[in-house]
């Protein structure tokens, strides 16, 4: 073989050489992206008041059973809001309409007026069908003028609200937050309880229901409806309330802004999961005092997959 023919077979031998380096490499390390998980937590003491002075020690995550390193804590977080209200406008609420819409308003000067220049609300209103009165704003004006001119009719599709607040939130940079006012449960909906649940999830929603209800026995209420309810709420990290009359439909929007404004973010990039988790993950927030208990959502919606990955 000629002086060339040394050369070329040389060079090929390293460029073959380079190559099995190449690829040895890429089956030993790869980069997955991973998502940051939110969690939004509310802290209370035994008799029930929010606690805002804990530090990110006194905070353990677990995801899907395994803990997680936190990187990211706030403690009362100002993250905007971005604050979606659900009037129910069904017939069955025309009792009711004109003392919630006046809570409404309230509820609307003081996230305005009051926390983060940034925050802003939605207003939907539902029967059979869902309306988007107003998108995102913080013109306060804007918002009581919708609320003056609504009427009770028709059936309730609750869960089809939910769902399209859920996506309509989902496009937003900041925190989510759905408070739905409402006398019970789902009647005229296409979207089932699960739809709006998962798609809730999805965009890091947290859910305050306000049950109206004017019936104090059980006869007459739609038990099913105000369980899936409490459900919905528990599962995002929010509460029910079930006010009766206007004085408490007043007082039950003051504690969710109290809560809202008292929430601590606490994000972390699931790590380690097993290859067989669910799609679901399941998530627990654990607190260094046994006497607090804090309050988040349940889980979120991940690809199983890609997380058992992520820690290599």
């Amino acid at each position: 073989m000629g002086r060339f023919g040394h050369k070329s077979a040389l060079l090929i031998f390293v460029i073959a050489l380079g190559v099995a380096i190449g690829i040895g490499k890429a089956q030993s390390t790869f980069k997955v992206d991973v998502k940051l998980v939110r969690l939004l937590v509310s802290v209370k003491d035994a008799k029930g008041e929010l606690v805002g002075s804990l530090e990110k020690p006194d905070f353990t995550v677990f995801d899907t059973g395994v803990k997680q390193d936190i990187a990211v804590f706030e403690h009362h977080t100002e993250v905007p809001l971005s604050v979606s209200l659900l009037l129910d406008t069904s017939g069955s609420t025309s009792k009711e309409l004109r003392y919630e819409t006046a809570s409404l308003q309230n509820f609307l000067h003081a996230l305005l007026r009051e926390g983060n220049p940034e925050d802003t609300a939605a207003l939907y209103a539902f029967n059979d069908q869902v309306t988007r009165l107003n998108s995102f704003t913080r013109r306060e004006q804007r918002l009581s003028d919708s609320l003056r001119d609504l009427k009770a009719s028709a059936g309730t599709s609750l869960y089809d609200a939910m769902y399209l607040a859920s996506r309509d939130l989902n496009r937003r940079e900041g925190r989510h937050v759905i408070v739905a006012v409402t006398d019970g449960g789902d009647t005229t909906s296409v979207k089932k309880y699960a739809d709006a649940f998962e798609s809730a999830q999805n965009a890091d929603t947290i859910i305050y229901p306000i049950l109206v209800i004017p019936i104090t026995n059980e006869a007459g209420r739609n038990l099913g409806g105000e369980r899936a309810l409490e459900t919905l709420a528990s599962g995002t990290g929010g509460r029910v309330f079930q006010p009766m009359g206007a004085a408490e439909l007043d007082a039950a929007f003051t504690q969710i802004l109290r809560d809202l404004r008292t929430q601590y973010l606490v994000a972390y990039y699931p790590r380690n999961l097993p290859l067989d988790a669910p799609r679901f993950h399941l998530v627990k927030v654990e607190l260094s005092r046994k006497d607090l208990r804090a309050t988040t959502r349940t889980g979120y919606y991940g690809d199983a997959s890609l997380s058992g990955k992520a820690s290599r």
